[in-house]
C-alpha cells in the first residue's frame, strides 16, 4: 500500500470517527462540559500585585500574606520586603479565596489543576470510557464486511481507526485547554503560554493507554471489556508506577542490606515493562513549572529519566498495536 493511499484512507476514517461521535451525541457531550470548564474561567477574577518576583529574582523577597499583621508596616516598607496580597475570585466574584503568594501563581494553580487534574486524570479515564465503544462498532461483523471488500490492508484499516481516535481527542483536548487559556488570560490579564504544552501531554497520555482498549476492542470486540479493562490496565500500571518508586525510595533510605534486592529487581522489572502514568503525571507538572505548587506530591520519590520512561511507555505501545494489528489479520469474518 502506498503512502498517499494510506493518508487517504486515513483521512476517510478520521472522518468517519467525528461522524460516529456526532451520531453518538459524543461530541457535544464533551464539547458541553469543556464549555462548562471554559465559562467558569469566565467569571474568574485576579485582584491585588500580579506579580512578587521582580526582574532578576529568583523567588522574590516576599512575606506570605497571614504574616503580615506580625510585622511592623513601616519596617517592611523600608526594607523593601514585599507582602502578597490578592484575592482570587470565581463566580464573577461570589466565591472569593484570598492569595497567599500573587495573582499569577493563583492563575497558574487554577491551570494546574484543570490540567492534570481534569484533563489528565479525571479527562483521560472518561475519554478512554466514552472512546471505548468507537472500535468494537467499527469491528462489528456487519461494518466491517463492506471495508473489507475493499483492496485496503487490514492494518492500515486499524491503524486509521486509530489515529481517528486520536484525532478526536485531539481536537476535544485543544477546545478544553486553549479555551480555559484564553478565558483566564482574558479574565486576569495573565497569558502563560506553558499551559498550552497540556495538548500534546494529554494526547500523549491518552495515546498509550488507548492502544490496549484497541488491543481488547479487536480480540473480543466488547465494548465492555474494552472499557473496564483498560481501566484497570491503567490502575495497574499506576500501581506498579508508584509502586516502584516507593519501593526504591526506601530502599534509599534503608541501612545497607536491609532491604530485599529480590523486590528491588521485581518493581524494576515492572516498571520498565509497562507504561508509567505516575511519570506521564510527573512530566505535565515538569511542563507547566508546578514546584512551587505541588511539590509535596513528588518531593519524596526518586529522581527520573522522563526521556526514557517516555520512550519505553511509547515501545509498549507499539507492541500494543502491532500485536493488535496481527490478530486482526487473522480474524475471520
Amino acid at each position: 500500500m502506498t503512502l498517499s493511499k494510506f493518508v487517504t484512507t486515513t483521512a476517510w476514517l478520521v472522518r468517519d470517527t467525528f461522524r460516529q461521535s456526532l451520531a453518538s451525541g459524543l461530541c457535544w457531550l464533551l464539547l458541553g462540559l469543556s464549555t462548562i470548564c471554559i465559562l467558569v474561567c469566565c467569571s474568574a477574577g485576579a485582584s491585588g500585585r500580579g506579580s512578587i518576583i521582580l526582574p532578576g529574582e529568583h523567588n522574590g523577597n516576599f512575606l506570605p500574606r497571614f504574616d503580615r499583621e506580625a510585622h511592623d508596616a513601616q519596617k517592611l516598607k523600608q526594607s523593601g520586603t514585599i507582602v502578597a496580597d490578592g484575592t482570587l475570585s470565581l463566580a464573577f466574584g461570589a466565591i472569593r479565596v484570598p492569595l497567599a503568594r500573587d495573582a499569577r501563581e493563583a492563575v497558574h494553580f487554577v491551570q494546574l489543576v484543570l490540567s492534570a487534574g481534569v484533563a489528565d486524570t479525571l479527562g483521560l479515564l472518561l475519554t478512554l470510557v466514552w472512546t471505548a465503544g468507537f472500535l468494537p462498532g467499527f469491528l462489528d461483523r456487519r461494518a466491517i464486511a463492506v471495508l473489507l471488500a475493499k483492496p485496503i490492508p487490514r492494518g492500515a484499516l486499524l491503524m486509521g481507526k486509530y489515529i481517528g481516535v486520536l484525532a478526536f481527542v485531539l481536537v476535544q483536548a485543544s477546545y478544553f485547554v486553549v479555551g480555559t487559556w484564553l478565558a483566564l488570560a482574558l479574565r486576569t490579564g495573565i497569558w502563560d503560554a506553558s499551559y498550552l504544552l497540556s495538548v500534546p501531554l494529554l494526547l500523549l497520555h491518552f495515546a498509550i493507554f488507548f492502544s490496549v482498549s484497541l488491543l481488547l476492542a479487536v480480540c473480543t470486540r466488547s465494548t465492555v471489556v474494552s472499557v473496564f479493562g483498560s481501566i484497570a490496565f491503567w490502575g495497574i500500571c499506576w500501581a506498579i508506577n508508584y509502586g516502584r518508586h516507593s519501593v526504591m525510595a526506601a530502599a534509599a533510605m534503608a541501612p545497607e542490606g536491609s532491604f530485599s534486592p529480590g523486590l528491588v529487581r521485581l518493581a524494576n522489572l515492572g516498571y520498565w515493562l509497562f507504561p508509567k502514568p505516575v511519570d506521564l503525571g510527573r512530566f505535565v507538572f515538569d511542563s507547566l513549572g508546578a514546584e512551587s505548587n505541588f511539590r509535596p506530591l513528588f518531593q519524596n520519590l526518586p529522581s527520573v529519566s522522563m526521556g526514557l520512561s517516555i520512550f519505553t511507555s511509547l515501545l509498549f505501545t507499539g507492541y500494543v498495536l502491532f500485536a493488535a494489528s496481527r490478530h486482526f489479520r487473522r480474524v475471520e469474518y
